[in-house]
């Protein structure tokens, strides 16, 4: 069941929030507990019954495990409790490379296509996986105490983060879940977070599956070994860098929406991360809850700030290269978390350089900072979505003018009359003769994604997110060092209800729901 489906809008939401305000402000709350716990159960389940198998059996293991962890910690038992927590570690990881990356492995083992027809990944498991984990970590450190089966079942299965995260951690949510007054000013919370959801459906619907039909197109040709031109590699890469961005922008939107209209506050997931100025600024902003976990539970461990510099160079490649592959079962995915953690080293050895060496500081302007910045996001995206590392470095090698500097046709004659010698730079075959000439492009002229692409750009980099807009209602948990960094300026889309915002906020609604009518899973549905 999607977010953005009719089944999920006008059915599955409005039945599953009723029920529940009914029970709470009955003051049921065990029970309405219970009846979100069963709502998230069946709104995983519609995906494949025999993925809540898993699921149930993966909250009932971890739920076990933590509480003895938690015993023999009370007893002073240490190495017991460390035993437990290696060995909970293992299963889980276990089950999710089980799941993952077994196809993987015994096809590059084998030399062919090996297909284990009876694995399928079960949705969601990179996320809740890692969640439990993150839990059992904390038991081991007397820092989880959950006793209670049902607040831990809601704890992993929550549905609105449920699918593609925020990943969230239990001391955060697990005394949501204990107070009874989280719909006090239910109409307000709802209200809201019905605002927050539509901006997000909005997002996806009308603006992340637009691009999606003019990133498609350019991708497929790389992987067929098409030679693309400057600009249609350079198309497709920058279509796919925001149909990313808002396909993930709007679900963490929705996501956030659909919480509050419960009273619960998620944590913090996405920031604006386009107006990074270094790419290090950029992990702190994207999949928030997922660089968390990679710190806290990875980078720290081994040995985080606290060891010399090119160790801890070594510790970053190690957190990226495992990033990148938790995200996917594929040679482009390792090569994506191998090159974002070299980005990062990269970034860190210029600040030793310029801070400790030249002792200069002069810094180079934001504006240019930003743009470098965003190169270098777009490249990794191309890594990112690219089915083959031939079709990756097909598409980076035409963005950089590896197959030649393409001209539109009719400029030819005026060139040649200017200099023989510049117009033999150039090949005027056309700017889009790949995608002008093949039917995968089918009804869509790429020229029309150009003014969309530079009014994506006006919208990242100059307009306010969501938790700036709401940002007087608090509709995230924000980290202490994060909340003075929240607010980026004060802007004239600061929320209010108003008649004017109202209009908008049901325009938008109509739009997204009609297009609504087509299938389109969320992207990060499949890590």
């Amino acid at each position: 069941m999607l977010f953005n489906s009719y089944l999920f809008i006008g059915v599955f939401l409005p039945i599953t929030l009723t029920v529940y305000v009914v029970l709470q402000k009955s003051g049921a709350h065990k029970i309405s507990l219970s009846w979100l716990v069963a709502a998230s159960l069946f709104f995983y389940s519609w995906w494949n019954v025999s993925f809540l198998y898993i699921l149930l059996g993966s909250i009932l293991f971890n739920y076990l495990l933590s509480l003895l962890i938690t015993k023999k910690n009370d007893d002073n038992k240490k190495v017991t409790s460390l035993v437990l927590l290696v060995f909970g570690v293992i299963s889980n990881v276990g089950i999710l490379f089980y799941f993952k990356y077994s196809d993987l492995i015994f096809s590059t083992v084998s030399g062919t296509a090996f297909i284990l027809n009876n694995i399928a990944l079960p949705l969601a498991i990179s996320f809740f996986t890692l969640q439990q984990v993150a839990y059992l970590i904390d038991c081991h450190r007397n820092e989880g105490h959950e006793k209670g089966l049902l607040k831990y079942m809601l704890f992993v299965s929550f549905f609105p983060q449920l699918i593609a995260g925020p990943i969230v951690h239990h001391k955060e949510m697990m005394p949501q879940f204990e107070k009874t007054g989280g719909l006090n000013n239910w109409k307000s919370t709802i209200s809201i977070g019905a605002v927050i959801f539509i901006a997000g459906l909005a997002k996806k619907v009308l603006i992340a599956d637009s691009f999606a039909q003019y990133a498609t197109p350019v991708f497929s040709l790389a992987e067929v070994g098409a030679s693309l031109t400057i600009i249609e590699s350079w198309i497709g890469a920058l279509s796919y860098t925001f149909q990313l961005y808002f396909d993930f922008s709007g679900y963490s939107d929705m996501a956030i929406g659909l919480a509050l209209m419960f009273g619960i506050r998620l944590p913090e997931n996405f920031r604006s991360p386009y107006k990074a100025t270094n790419i290090i600024d950029f992990w702190r902003r994207w999949h928030m809850t997922l660089s968390r976990f990679l710190r806290d539970y990875i980078y720290f461990p081994l040995g985080g700030n606290r060891v010399a510099k090119y160790h801890r160079y070594l510790n970053i490649m190690i957190v990226m290269t495992l990033g990148g592959i938790w995200h996917g079962a594929g040679l482009t995915f390792l090569f994506w978390g191998v090159f974002h953690g070299s980005a990062i080293v990269l970034n860190h050895f210029w600040h030793f350089i310029r801070d400790d060496i030249l002792m200069s500081k002069v810094k180079v302007p934001a504006f240019m900072a930003k743009v470098v910045t965003f190169i270098v996001i777009v490249v990794g995206w191309v890594i990112f979505r690219a089915e083959s590392l031939d079709a990756m470095f097909e598409i980076v090698s035409a963005m950089f003018g590896g197959n030649g500097i393409t001209a539109p046709k009719f400029l030819a004659p005026y060139v040649l009359s200017v200099s023989e010698q510049l117009y033999q730079i150039f090949a005027f075959d056309g700017m889009f003769h790949n995608l002008d000439d093949t039917h995968l492009i089918g009804l869509v002229n790429p020229r029309e994604v150009v003014p969309l692409i530079f009014g994506a750009l006006i919208l990242v980099w100059y307009f306010p997110n969501i938790q700036e807009i709401f940002e007087k209602y608090k509709p995230v948990l924000v980290a202490k060092k994060n909340a003075q960094k929240t607010i980026e300026g004060k802007f004239l889309f600061t929320w209010d209800f108003s008649p004017i915002k109202g209009v908008v906020v049901g325009v938008l609604l109509v739009l997204a729901t009609l297009g609504v009518s087509q299938e389109s899973p969320f992207l990060y549905f499949q890590f």
